[in-house]
């Protein structure tokens, strides 16, 4: 069994690598494209991060039950101080990347309507003001 240390790591690789294969844009030229698909990808990777943490956190917890932290042993509670920290830390940052979950698809989503909601505005104008028949000289 690997260690919290080295779980970490490799939960950070993972997620890293994740992202990293996230589709991308031209960024800086002209090409540049809004794609729905890249933003809901992100946001399903730093989804698969926060589930990733809160497996860490339930490991975390089960490695400290049975522990005691009472009795006047200064180690039992430094370890509970340490064991608070990490619990602490690993809660924010799973709901910081649930949080930012929401946000890259939501951005997307955004995005995505922007765009398609613009297209629709000029369909709506061709519509009303469709080309009209010139008027006179037809029959000349």
């Amino acid at each position: 069994m690997a260690s919290f240390g080295e779980e970490w790591a490799q939960l950070k690789r993972d997620a890293t690598m994740r992202l990293a294969s996230a589709p991308q844009g031209d960024v800086g030229t002209a090409n540049v494209k809004v794609s729905q698909t890249a933003w809901a990808s992100a946001g399903r990777a730093v989804g698969e991060l926060a589930g990733d943490v809160k497996k860490a956190l339930s490991s975390l917890d089960q490695g400290q039950q049975g522990l005691a932290t009472g009795g006047g042993v200064d180690s039992a509670a430094a370890q509970s101080d340490v064991y608070q920290s990490w619990k602490t830390y690993l809660d924010r940052v799973a709901g910081r990347c649930a949080k930012l979950q929401g946000g890259l698809e939501r951005a997307g989503h955004d995005l995505f309507l922007t765009d398609k909601g613009i297209k629709g505005i000029f369909d709506e104008l061709g519509k009303q003001y469709e080309d009209t028949p010139g008027v006179g000289g037809q029959g000349r």
